[in-house]
């Protein structure tokens, strides 16, 4: 059987050469923006499933209490 997602089957060999063309592309200067805006949008999209996790709970009956 073939794997579905063959990028999940990256090794060490293979992450080394797309390291080195994403440092040439893009310098070593605007790698640490890149990935402080990759990890805030990373922030904001689980924020945005968190949120509509709540939405989608019932919310609880309240009940008044016997006097």
């Amino acid at each position: 059987m073939t794997p579905v997602f063959p990028v999940a089957m990256l090794g060490p060999s293979e992450l080394w050469p797309i390291a080195v063309i994403v440092l040439v592309l893009f310098g070593a200067q605007r790698l640490p923006a890149m990935a402080r805006s990759m990890g805030e949008g990373i922030k904001e999209f689980k924020k945005g499933i968190r949120e509509a996790d709540l939405e989608d709970e019932p919310k609880p009956a309240v009940e008044k209490p016997v006097e």
